[in-house]
């Protein structure tokens, strides 16, 4: 079965086919990070504009074929719903919608943040059940518990600040860009030492639970960066050095944490996804910690960040078409929800 996957749920536009749930035909994506850098972030009705313009242009390239020509040799449309940029969900979700209508093909809706946890299908052997899944990106910090396909369990989350925004917000403070994580983690290369002078905190990371909190990181990097400049010692060797202490926090919370889940529900692989999860210090930190009775699934980076080829994925292992009356954006989706 071919499914033709359409994600646009924040900043990028993309398209996929996909086999069976787990072969690549096509992966297309257009970018406007560039768009987003000269501003420090995302602006959601640049994003929805742009996404307009590359709609049609990304659909027809990971057809291959224009869309006024014959049928495509689908069986399916699955199409990103939410959570997301309103805006940006929109053009995904009508774009499916006329598309599934002109073809006369049914339509799966699927879950963003779900959709994540399929690129670990697409990378290599299928994960087993019990699944431990770690969502990380600029917006979501989840744990789950995957029993089946159909079974998913929230086992805690964020309180504030996500992971990947700690990293954009800190890496604004270091005069370092935007995106904020490839931007840490490349300055944090710069650092050589094996453990740095200055100490951040690791918010929660002894806490019972499963939450998270980066917002108090945040405040520390902020405060230190002050009394650095006060007295004239924020130089280029103090953003090295703290750029590889923020990065070392955030990935020390999330492993242990993550650990420590895998540990308690007996899980037998461990399932990395989001953007955040392409970070390098973040993968070696999970191969270390995980040991022989748990399978590591860690995508490939391209696969982390936001793009069609999970969104499909996940459709073939959840193949619930819905009439078009039900299928609407929905920007404010939980990661337990299934869209039935």
């Amino acid at each position: 079965m071919k499914i033709l996957g359409i994600e646009t749920s924040c900043d990028e536009t993309a398209a996929a086919i996909i086999k069976d749930g787990q072969k690549i035909i096509s992966n297309v994506v257009a970018s406007s990070l560039a768009l987003h850098q000269k501003s420090g972030g995302i602006i959601p009705e640049i994003a929805a504009r742009e996404q307009l313009r590359c709609i049609i242009p990304v659909i027809e390239e990971a057809l291959g074929q224009k869309l006024n020509k014959k049928k495509p040799s689908i069986e399916a449309i699955a199409v990103t719903v939410g959570p997301g940029l309103i805006g940006s969900l929109l053009v995904g979700v009508e774009t499916a919608k006329g598309l599934a209508y002109l073809w006369q093909k049914p339509i799966i809706p699927i879950n963003h943040l779900q959709g994540h946890l399929y690129a670990n299908w697409l990378a290599r052997k299928e994960p087993s059940f019990p699944a431990l899944g770690l969502v990380v990106s600029g917006g979501h910090s989840d744990l789950v518990l995957m029993k089946s396909h159909q079974q998913i369990k929230w086992l805690g989350g964020t309180r504030d600040d996500a992971a990947g925004e700690c990293f954009d917000k800190c890496a604004r403070l270091l005069n370092l860009g935007y995106p904020g994580g490839p931007a840490i983690s490349q300055e944090a290369k710069k650092f050589k030492e094996k453990r740095a002078s200055i100490n951040l905190p690791r918010p929660m990371i002894k806490s019972n639970d499963f939450d998270f909190s980066f917002s108090g990181l945040k405040t520390a990097v902020l405060n230190k960066v002050k009394k650095l400049k006060e007295k004239n010692k924020f130089n280029a060797k103090v953003v090295s050095e703290m750029s590889f202490e923020i990065q070392e926090a955030i990935t020390d919370v999330l492993v242990k944490k993550t650990i420590k889940a895998t540990e308690k529900y007996e899980a037998k692989s461990l399932l990395l996804a989001g953007g955040v999860s392409a970070n390098q210090r973040l993968r070696e930190k999970m191969r270390e910690k995980t040991n022989s009775k748990i399978d590591l699934f860690i995508p490939p980076p391209n696969l982390c960040t936001d793009n069609a080829a999970p969104i499909a994925s996940n459709a073939y292992f959840n193949f619930l078409p819905q009439p078009f009356a039900k299928i609407q954006a929905n920007s404010s989706l939980t990661i337990e929800e299934m869209i039935k």
